[in-house]
């Protein structure tokens, strides 16, 4: 281990702001609270591996019991060796054999208003129904199935039959393009697509089954697409590929026995940005996440799953849909809220009008009033959006069923946290600020509302049996100040590699301090040990909440006849985080208009989905590059959220910075 060290040459930059207010929990809600005694955290580091253990035992019911904790192997874990399970028995069978099969599963609402209230046994019928439907389609343990769908049940339920059949699903969002999912489907080798008509977006649809039959072509090993009829939209329907879901359903029995696997048996893939333009199918297994992501579920939002309506106001399509809509909240037999739609479009009958901007900005809170949810687990970026909007919106709903409110995705800004706790806490949920990525497959360090202090703005400190510190260059501990973030152990949910790729794996995650996973992001620790994170230290941009490489963005601008070459930088966004902005050399034919930037824009929106849609995009004539070739991107993050520029020196032709500045004064944006 290498010497603890800590900054001797007076405060860094990370030491200017400062953040004194503490917030502690109320007497009353540590009194009833899940975790309200302290201990937890010194037993779990006494012994990390019996701690994970006991959850294991406690939350997870297994066919067969573990004999082995941890299999280490570094950078390779094995959890609870030699136990078999099935995760959809887990979530389903289990509640239904207790007597528990009449309780809500899903509060279900779509975008216009129509409404579902899933029970438990109702789910499980429906889950054994599908995974009947994919035997039929030739799915089998190990086999993996692509899932595209908008926010509805089904989304749920094909996760759920393939867990139930030892199969892996790839849920890809549905607001990516067809190019993104030929990526994933080719990697991952997926011989069958679930996907509906469309989906409502802002209210109207927005199809989905074209983008797929675009995919399909280029995808050999694609043997049948399932289509949910969501919006009555017609499409097209090829014979002997295409079945819609209904038609399946109808011909299949509501009994599918789960089938017992592996603890380390494959239970999904999960695609996420990297540092190249080759998206990384990040693998996670059975037991050991599900053990993880029950425990923190339960212990970070206090449940009580008998009386909580719990919402993440998340998609299925990224990890924290997966986590803490799907997997934890049904593991631990919670009532769980899903919404199709956005938080600016009221259902039908309250609609003032066609125009959506003259729409009411009160959907999310007309669904915490109605549905009595107890808490709500949401985006900064969304947070941002309704400070935006104003607080007369929350105020015109009964909030009062709000017991702990959590944010995700991407550090908070303090204001935004002060925001969310008057407006809408009403001064008295504990907000749980939650770092985690889909690397780590569930919560690793936030606040538990029970027993923290909280600060606005931090993270505070690793949760129960994680470990984590801060390093610097040299991989020396830094105990006080800035430096990178890193895990020093493994747990339970971890990634279990890359797929099909396994050196990637080493090379991006255990590669750059020996022994530790780095995960990228660069934090602070303040003179009171909480735990600050400071957003990305690679060009891996933090969209919404979203990981975007930089490299992918500059593949799609690249791809452009019009582009010679591309640049890309996530800029400050009061509002998303990140925004994402291009700076592009055009071929010597073109010439540059306002229209042709548009067109650029959409481009990359057409390849990557609306999500990597750059707010600006400048066109030059140059990029600052040093001598070697490198491209200073940090030149033209200070160009283009206005900063004095730092040192040139290293630049091959200093004068093309002007030039860019000139550039970016004149580019409009989005």
């Amino acid at each position: 281990m290498n010497d603890a060290a800590t900054p001797d040459d007076g405060p860094t930059i990370e030491d200017y702001y400062r953040e004194d207010r503490t917030f502690r929990p109320s007497p009353e809600f540590t009194a009833q609270a899940v975790l309200g005694d302290p201990s937890i955290y010194d037993r779990a580091e006494a012994d990390p591996e019996a701690f994970w253990a006991e959850q294991a035992r406690d939350l997870i019911t297994w066919d067969t019991d573990f004999h082995t904790t941890l299999e280490w192997e570094l950078p390779f874990a094995k959890w609870f060796v030699g136990g078999t399970l099935n995760v959809s028995a887990n979530c389903l069978d289990r509640h239904v054999a207790a007597g528990r099969g009449d309780k809500v599963a899903i509060h279900w609402e779509g975008e216009p208003g129509d409404t579902r209230a899933i029970t438990y046994a109702e789910l499980l019928a429906d889950v054994s129904r599908f995974a009947n439907v994919l035997k039929s389609l030739g799915i089998g343990t190990g086999d993996r199935v692509c899932i595209y769908l908008p926010m509805i049940p089904e989304a749920v339920v094909a996760m759920l039959a393939c867990a139930r059949l030892g199969a892996a699903h790839s849920v890809v969002f549905g607001g990516f393009s067809p190019d993104s999912l030929i990526d994933r489907i080719n990697d991952a080798g997926a011989t069958v697509v679930v996907t509906s008509d469309a989906g409502y977006r802002r209210g109207k649809p927005f199809l989905l089954k074209p983008n797929v039959d675009v995919a399909v072509a280029a995808c050999p090993t694609v043997r049948s697409v399932v289509v949910v009829d969501r919006c009555h939209e017609d499409v097209p329907m090829e014979d002997g590929r295409d079945h819609w879901w209904h038609n399946l359903m109808a011909e299949q029995s509501d009994h599918c026995p789960p089938v017992s696997v592996d603890a380390e048996q494959l239970l999904f893939l999960l695609y996420t940005s990297g540092t190249t333009a080759r998206p990384k199918g990040i693998m996670h297994t059975s037991g050991g996440y599900l053990t993880q992501v029950a425990w923190t579920h339960k212990v970070t939002f206090d449940l009580h799953a008998d009386t909580d309506v719990y919402w993440c106001a998340a998609d299925i399509g990224w990890v924290t849909g997966h986590s803490y809509i799907v997997y934890g909240p049904l593991a631990n037999g919670a009532t769980t809220v899903m919404y199709e739609g956005t938080p600016d479009t009221p259902r039908e009958e309250l609609r003032n009008g066609t125009d959506p901007a003259g729409w009411d900005k009160d959907r999310l809170w007309d669904i915490i009033d109605r549905y009595g949810v107890t808490q709500l687990y949401t985006a900064p970026t969304a947070i941002r959006t309704f400070m935006k909007w104003g607080a007369e919106w929350p105020e015109r709903h009964d909030l009062s069923s709000l017991r702990v409110l959590g944010t995700v995705g991407e550090p908070i800004n303090p204001e935004a946290w002060m925001w969310y706790h008057r407006h809408i806490g009403s001064e008295r949920c504990p907000i749980v600020d939650t770092w985690w990525q889909t690397e780590t497959g569930s919560q690793m360090i936030n606040p538990l509302p029970g027993l923290t202090a909280t600060k606005p703005g931090s993270a505070c400190r690793p949760l129960p049996g994680i470990g984590a510190e801060l390093v610097d260059d040299d991989g020396n501990v830094v105990t006080r100040g800035g430096g990178y973030l890193t895990l020093t152990r493994p747990w339970p949910s971890m990634l279990r590699g890359i797929w099909g790729d396994p050196e990637r794996y080493r090379d991006t995650y255990w590669s750059r301090f020996d022994g530790r996973y780095f995960a990228g992001d660069g934090a602070k620790l303040d003179e009171d040990g909480y735990l600050w994170v400071l957003g990305r230290v690679d060009d891996v941009m933090n969209v919404s909440g979203h990981r975007i490489s930089t490299a992918e963005v500059e593949s799609a601008l690249v791809d452009h006849p019009a582009v010679a070459e591309a640049a890309v930088v996530g800029a400050t966004d009061a509002t998303t985080g990140q925004a994402i902005v291009g700076y592009v050399i055009l071929r010597g034919s073109y010439t540059a208009s306002e229209e042709l930037r548009e067109e650029i824009r959409q481009h990359v929106s057409t390849k990557l989905g609306a999500i990597a849609r750059p707010k600006a995009v400048i066109l030059v004539t140059d990029l600052p590059k040093t001598r070697s070739g490198k491209i200073m991107r940090r030149l033209l993050r200070d160009v283009v959220e206005g900063r004095e520029l730092g040192d040139t020196t290293t630049l091959a032709d200093a004068t093309v910075v002007e030039a860019i500045r000139e550039g970016a004064a004149t580019s409009t944006e989005d």
